[in-house]
């Protein structure tokens, strides 16, 4: 069901943790399926430095936040904001359809944890 990229991501996820003193910190859950992601930001000059997270949830889950900090690291936030699921599956090398929502949890929380940051 998965390719090679999406399991290497969820048994051996980049940037999984919890960020000490992060200037912000980002949630989402989709009561559907019960997946959830934490993002935790450092920000400077409005440039992501560095990324971590914690889902909870399916392998198309975790491989998702995993690829994503990668996707986002040393962007503005106005850069990391412009990232879509679609964006997401296709470094991924593609998900199942029935998989796709998996994409979007971590976006949501990159979306609070920036809008977080910004109030």
């Amino acid at each position: 069901m998965y390719n090679e990229k999406v399991i290497d991501h969820a048994k051996n996820p980049r940037n999984q943790g919890e960020l000490d003193n992060a200037d912000a910190v980002g949630e989402f859950s989709n009561p559907d399926c019960g997946d959830s992601t934490i993002i935790y930001l450092k920000v400077r000059d409005n440039v992501i430095i560095d990324i971590k997270f914690d889902t909870f949830g399916c392998a198309a889950a975790v491989a998702s936040s995993s690829i994503l900090t990668e996707m986002v690291k040393g962007k503005s936030l106005e850069e990391a904001l412009k990232i879509t699921e679609e964006m997401v599956a296709q470094e991924l090398g593609g998900l199942p359809e029935h998989k796709m929502h998996c994409s979007l949890i971590g976006i949501d929380a990159l979306k609070d944890a920036i809008k977080n940051y910004r109030s």
